[in-house]
C-alpha cells in the first residue's frame, strides 16, 4: 500500500496592480461616505473616522463574508479572497474572524490614507501618513511565491484571480483601444 500525494489545485496569483486598483475602489467608496460627515475645519475629525470604520467593515468584511470572498473592488477586478493553511492554498473563503483580522490591518492604514488626504493643505508632512499602507502592501513585492502582503501573512490569506466578476479592467482596456482606434481615423 502506497500513500499517494494528491495535487494541489492551481489558483492563479493575481497580479499586484489588480489587487491595488480593487483597494483603492473599495477605498474611495469608504471614503467618499465618511467625507459627508466631516467638516470644513483641518484635523482630525471622529465622527468622519467612525463612519470610515463603520463603511471599511460593511464593504470588506460583511460583504466579502457574503459574497464568496469578493468586496465591490475584488468583484469589479475578478479577484477573490481564499484562505491559506501551512502554505497551501485552500479553496474556501476566509471565516470571519481571520477577515476581521484582515481588514483591521488594511483599514487602519486605510483610514491613515483618508485623514492623510483630509489634511493634506494644511500640513505637507500628513503624506507620511501613506507610509504604514505603503510598507504592509509592498510586502506583495518580496513574496514571489504567493505575492502576499503582510495583512494577508498574519491572517493567512491569498487574493486570486476569479472568473467570476465585471471585469472592469478588461472593459477599460477595450475602450481605450477603441478610442485609440478612432483617434488614429
Amino acid at each position: 500500500m502506497t500513500i499517494e500525494r494528491i495535487p494541489q489545485k492551481h489558483y492563479p496569483k493575481a497580479e499586484i496592480w489588480r489587487r491595488g486598483m480593487a483597494l483603492g475602489l473599495d477605498f474611495l467608496g469608504a471614503w467618499l461616505i465618511s467625507s459627508l460627515f466631516g467638516s470644513n475645519s483641518f484635523g482630525i475629525q471622529f465622527v468622519q473616522i467612525l463612519v470610515f470604520i463603520f463603511c471599511w467593515l460593511i464593504l470588506r468584511v460583511v460583504v466579502v463574508f457574503n459574497n464568496r470572498g469578493q468586496s465591490l473592488g475584488r468583484w469589479a477586478f475578478d479577484l477573490k479572497i481564499l484562505e491559506v493553511e501551512n502554505g497551501q492554498v485552500v479553496g474556501r473563503i476566509p471565516q470571519l474572524l481571520a477577515l476581521v483580522k484582515r481588514e483591521a490591518i488594511i483599514g487602519f492604514g486605510a483610514l491613515l490614507v483618508s485623514i492623510a488626504l483630509g489634511n493634506i493643505r494644511a500640513n505637507p508632512t500628513a503624506i507620511l501618513l501613506l507610509l504604514p499602507l505603503a510598507i504592509d502592501c509592498g510586502a506583495a513585492f518580496s513574496d514571489t511565491q504567493l505575492r502576499q502582503a503582510l495583512h494577508d501573512r498574519y491572517a493567512r490569506t491569498f487574493i486570486v484571480s476569479s472568473r467570476r466578476g465585471y471585469s472592469l479592467d478588461i472593459k477599460i482596456k477595450r475602450l481605450v483601444d477603441t478610442l485609440q482606434r478612432n483617434v488614429r481615423r
